[in-house]
């Protein structure tokens, strides 16, 4: 099974000229979430998690699911005025825009093990402000996993130094 067969494309969304790939055909499919979580689950062969971080939104759904499999806690980040306790925030650009995300600040304690895990590496910017949140709470961030990775927008270069893992590229 190739969960490729699964992302559906979306021309000018959420704005033109942007290719958006929905993971709504793959989430309705139970055999091929099966398989996806399989494959992001294997890459962290022989690694201990002690908790799984997901960025808002599409992050949370397999994120918890990996979290799961690894019986790891799992942290989500959020955007503003959406976490109810203490949190600290960092803001970022994306490809289309600038944003802000929050975690709490108990989320992650001094020493914990983490997996990053978000549905699509583009240009970066979410994934290093997590992995800023992350750090800055004195997580050592394993890994970065997603769905896909979207390889000509270069996100990768934002996360040198680090282990990114995609299950798919495109």
């Amino acid at each position: 099974m190739s969960i490729k067969n699964y992302i559906r494309d979306i021309q000018d969304f959420p704005k033109e000229g942007i290719l958006f790939k929905d993971i709504t055909p793959l989430l309705l499919d139970p055999k091929a979430t099966k398989e996806c979580l399989e494959i992001l689950v294997a890459s962290l062969k022989g690694q201990s998690i002690d908790k799984v971080v997901g960025a808002e939104s599409r992050g949370f759904l397999f994120g918890m699911l990996i979290a799961q499999e690894l019986n790891a806690g799992f942290v989500p980040v959020r955007k503003p005025n959406k976490l109810p306790y203490d949190t600290i925030s960092t803001s970022y650009d994306l490809e289309y825009g600038t944003d802000t995300l929050e975690i709490h600040k108990d989320a992650i304690q001094k020493g914990d093990k983490v997996l990053i895990h978000d549905d699509v590496l583009a240009t970066g910017g979410t994934a290093k402000a997590v992995c800023e949140l992350v750090e800055k709470l004195g997580g050592e961030i394993v890994q970065l996993n997603f769905l896909m990775e979207i390889s000509f927008l270069k996100g990768k270069e934002k996360l040198q130094g680090k282990n990114v893992f995609s299950a798919l590229t495109y």
